[in-house]
């Protein structure tokens, strides 16, 4: 169902999109572990942070400590006054058409996180990495509960392999946050 290079299309575009970046990238994990649906981000954090050997990124919103789309506007406050250098990679679960379903979307502009549940938050991040997981209807939080979670975590796989392969060629000295 997934395409084998995936993982290789997101590295090339966050090397190509964050190129001129000098400082460790933020991953920001935007989700919820109270629906399935929503639990793209989290999940991502969660296997970044267990993946990590010598990368070098701030990563926030793990299934322990979720970042939810409410919350976002103040820890992006937050990461702009102690990670002012680096630039932010938003992660999110979105909705979309239904033949859409499965299909990673990386992006070189933030997200708004909570668009699918008719939420209306600032945008975050200078680039987005979004999961289609369900789709698009009036009844969008009842689907995110329907979503299965097979398609969540095999997406959140691609994308934390990718995302750790990419802060993983950083040649930074940075910790990792939270």
């Amino acid at each position: 169902m997934f395409n084998k290079m995936a993982a290789s299309g997101l590295i090339m575009c966050m090397n190509n999109f964050l190129k001129d970046n000098t400082a460790p990238p933020v991953i920001l994990c935007i989700g919820s572990d109270l629906a399935i649906g929503d639990s793209l981000g989290p999940i991502c954090g969660t296997m970044i942070k267990e993946k990590r050997t010598n990368a070098e990124a701030f990563v926030y919103g793990t299934l322990t400590r979720p970042v939810t789309a409410k919350e976002v506007k103040y820890l992006n406050d937050f990461i702009k006054k102690t990670h002012p250098q680096s630039k932010i990679i938003a992660i999110d679960a979105a909705v979309g058409a239904a033949g859409d379903i499965g299909l990673i979307k990386i992006a070189n502009k933030g997200l708004k996180p909570g668009l699918g549940a008719n939420k209306r938050f600032s945008s975050v991040g200078d680039v987005s990495i979004m999961g289609i997981v369900a789709e698009k209807s009036v009844f969008n939080y009842s689907l995110l509960n329907l979503t299965r979670l097979s398609l969540v975590y095999k997406m959140a796989e691609i994308i934390a392999d990718a995302a750790a392969a990419f802060v993983s060629s950083e040649q930074t000295t940075y910790p990792l946050a939270i």
